[in-house]
């Protein structure tokens, strides 16, 4: 059973949408008595970063998530800002993140961007998989392109930990794990059949 967290932030229902489409069982969780057999965890998010942080942190449902990530090791999978929150700060606000993995949110550098719409970074994007044997990316070649939106990038602090980099301007990670920890940068629920198989691979993890 996969449990998508909705803190009040993110695109919960699309998806339960790509979910349903693979009969996979799945659930939308509000408050954490709902988290009770959940078997993998989707944190979405959308927005700045500090809303977000204090959202989750008011919700309820952070203790009961990071102890099932910790000690149950359920493996749990962050989108966009909710890759963003597993950090341990954001140059975009002052909230501490999750810090689960040791990584800091840097604003994109405009000056190594030529485009004339610089930022946010919107539209989509190739994904250079550093580690071809990871299950997440189990069908998923290599340059198969992501939908992101964001003006802020995942910084992770040890290169082990970048599971694929992309372009703009410069390399940045657009996805990373620590353990049971994942988060991707672009949103796999926009992203059609590559973001499809993504999500689906999450739940065979």
């Amino acid at each position: 059973m996969i449990g998508v967290i909705d803190y009040g932030l993110g695109n919960i229902r699309a998806f339960s949408n790509i979910y349903k489409s693979f009969d996979i069982p799945h659930r939308i969780i509000t408050q954490k008595h709902e988290l009770s057999g959940i078997e993998k965890i989707i944190l979405p998010g959308v927005g700045a970063f500090d809303d977000a942080m204090k959202k989750f942190n008011t919700s309820g449902m952070r203790n009961t998530v990071e102890k099932m990530v910790f000690e149950n090791k359920i493996p749990i999978l962050g989108v966009c800002v909710g890759l963003q929150m597993l950090g341990n700060s954001s140059d975009e606000g002052v909230e501490e993140g999750l810090g689960w993995i040791d990584a800091n949110v840097k604003v994109l550098d405009t000056e190594k961007v030529s485009h004339s719409t610089k930022l946010p970074h919107m539209g989509w994007n190739t994904i250079n998989i550093i580690n071809k044997e990871e299950l997440l990316f189990n069908g998923i070649h290599d340059k198969k392109r992501f939908y992101l939106l964001h003006s802020y990038y995942f910084d992770c602090n040890h290169e082990e930990d970048i599971l694929t980099l992309t372009n703009y301007g410069f390399n940045f990670a657009s996805s990373a794990k620590k353990g049971n920890i994942y988060g991707v940068q672009f949103h796999p629920e926009k992203s059609l059949e590559n973001g499809e198989k993504l999500l689906f691979n999450f739940a065979k993890i």
